[in-house]
């Protein structure tokens, strides 16, 4: 090269530099111009780049592919250089001159070569930047995540922008039946859409992103709030587009719409919010969107720290199993009872309804449950090597465990481990709300059938198609919630009154035991003598009892009945 081209080059390639090390955003259309004019200068007809994410993209050709150098002359390789990063990313650079130029000088190549390498590192970081920021920032479904969510409130806290926008956090209601009806594929089809649907409405006003499962965040601004709120409460989504099919999609929402005077020292801040009141939509039944209030943070903290307590308390042995009996109102006899966990802390006992409802959020109620019939199980072991004759007792379980694939092992493993005859256990079983949950209750009970355990449905009435429930499911018991129990003042004629007199027959002709809860008043057992509802549990006959006091009931048995007044 001559003085004059080695000069051209040296200021081509110093404009060159300053545009690949310009912080932020850099001239495309300058960077092409300055590249073709030095490929001109050092005689490369075309020069191409490509980047693959991983060696597999590589092998199949998968990557982006860049060519902004190209004077359809370049027809041989002259140089190829692959760099590997740390991460496994792939760049090749390829140079080509034209057939009928003469070779390149030493020169000419080492200068083609700097270019080149100088080119592939800015492209690396480049697509680096981008990489990080799917991998950072998207979940593998190409939705933006919670860390793109969190960033996005800082960013709008930051330009002192809060105040004007709402957050939201929203679960897909009845999802799993909706996978069930119309498949995965189309499920995961209206997900999408659903999403894109709020993506479309929220525009450029604010973000929404997925937590994962059926579970989404969103905050916008609060101008859009009442159509936001319209498309969470329940709209029909396309999946089938040849054949317009669509489905009804609704979500169980938290809202908070931020205040003027909020402080957000940290995006969990706004979570917490967002996540409580989400979480309270969803235990509602009439109300699947939820404002925040400040209670509903108190009650969370709360619900952590029972939480914290379970392992201790279970430790400890502070649950304790009390015993309801059953009573036969024709006889007075005692014919069953059901246990009941009552937890007693430092002197004092804990109302079920104050940790029940927490246990039940997660698998801490699994774990209690099974702890329940492990204690009913010893006490039965007891009884019998004193010579008492037990009576079957009844151990409630949680829906929670329906998504237990060994729950049948587990129970029979505990009955078997307390070597008790399985006629004296018998399981309550709440009605599922889900299609999917049925299957897996009708499993269930079939299995314990097999192995001579009884079972019964538990507050019949409240759940998922009651009357398939009993009829393709075997049970032994039906037990009927105290709704459907008449109060003694009500009309004979009432549709309470026909209800339960209908249920308790209908029992009777499908060969099951019935048994009544919340029994309290004299003239409630006599409409149940009057039915035929043989069994009732209530107050009317015992509170449930602590092991002691129900001992002593055993070894009697009876209850006067008619000399009894209430």
């Amino acid at each position: 090269m001559d003085e004059n081209r080695r000069e051209e080059f040296q200021l081509l390639f110093e404009k060159w530099i300053d545009i690949l090390t310009t912080k932020g955003p850099f001239d495309h259309d300058e960077l092409v111009r300055v590249l073709q004019k030095l490929c001109g200068l050092l005689r490369i007809a075309k020069g191409t780049v490509e980047f693959y994410q991983t060696f597999r993209d590589e092998r199949n050709r998968d990557g982006e592919y860049f060519c902004d150098c190209d004077n359809g002359r370049g027809d041989i390789e002259i140089n190829r250089i692959r760099i590997v990063t740390k991460s496994s990313t792939v760049m090749i650079g390829t140079l080509y001159i034209a057939k009928e130029d003469a070779p390149l000088s030493e020169e000419e190549y080492q200068k083609a070569d700097l270019v080149m390498r100088s080119l592939l590192s800015f492209m690396g970081r480049s697509r680096m930047e981008r990489v990080v920021e799917r991998l950072g920032f998207y979940d593998e479904s190409g939705w933006p995540n919670l860390r793109a969510y969190m960033r996005y409130l800082e960013q709008i806290n930051e330009q002192g922008k809060l105040y004007g926008h709402t957050a939201v956090c929203y679960n897909l209601r009845h999802f799993s039946l909706i996978n069930e009806e119309i498949g995965r594929e189309n499920g995961d089809i209206v997900m999408r859409n659903y999403f894109d649907i709020m993506k479309e409405t929220i525009g450029d006003n604010g973000i929404v992103c997925h937590m994962g499962g059926d579970n989404f965040v969103a905050v916008f601004k609060t101008e859009l709030l009442e159509h936001i709120l319209d498309i969470l409460s329940g709209i029909p989504v396309l999946y089938d587009t040849v054949n317009e099919k669509r489905v009804k999609v609704a979500a169980s929402t938290g809202v908070f719409t931020i205040p003027k005077d909020f402080v957000m020292k940290s995006p969990g801040l706004i979570m917490d919010k967002i996540i409580a009141s989400s979480q309270a939509a969803r235990r509602s039944l009439d109300r699947p969107i939820i404002f925040f209030n400040s209670q509903m943070l108190e009650m969370r903290e709360h619900a952590l720290k029972v939480q914290r307590m379970f392992p201790e308390a279970l430790e400890k042995k502070e649950f304790q199993v009390f015993y309801q009996p059953k009573v036969d109102v024709n006889t007075g006899n005692m014919v069953g009872a059901e246990a009941l966990c009552r937890w007693f802390r430092n002197g004092k006992t804990v109302p079920p309804m104050e940790f029940i409802p927490i246990f039940e959020q997660n698998d801490t109620i699994c774990q209690l449950d099974f702890y329940m019939l492990d204690q009913v199980c010893k006490d039965i072991r007891r009884w019998l090597n004193e010579g008492r004759q037990p009576v079957r007792i009844s151990v409630n379980l949680s829906r929670k465990h329906l998504v237990d694939v060994d729950l049948l092992d587990h129970l029979t493993d505990i009955i078997h481990s307390n070597n008790i005859p399985p006629q004296y256990v018998e399981i309550e079983l709440t009605e599922t709300t889900t299609e999917v949950g049925f299957r897996a209750l009708s499993n269930v009970v079939s299995g314990l059938q097999q192995e001579g355990v009884r079972t019964s449905v538990d507050d019949f009435g409240m759940g998922y198609s009651s009357l398939n429930l009993i009829r393709q499911i075997p049970w032994n018991v039906l037990k009927i919630d105290k709704s459907f129990l008449p109060e003694d003042d009500e009309d004979p004629t009432s549709i309470t009154n026909i209800m339960f007199k209908h249920v308790v027959s209908m029992a009777q002709d499908m060969g099951l035991e019935c048994i009544t809860e919340g029994v309290e008043t004299k003239k409630q057992v006599e409409l149940l003598q009057k039915t035929r509802c043989n069994i009732a549990q209530g107050f009317f006959f015992d509170k449930p009892l602590p092991v002691k006091e129900f001992e002593d009931r055993l070894d009697h048995r009876m209850y006067d009945i008619s000399n009894k007044n209430k």
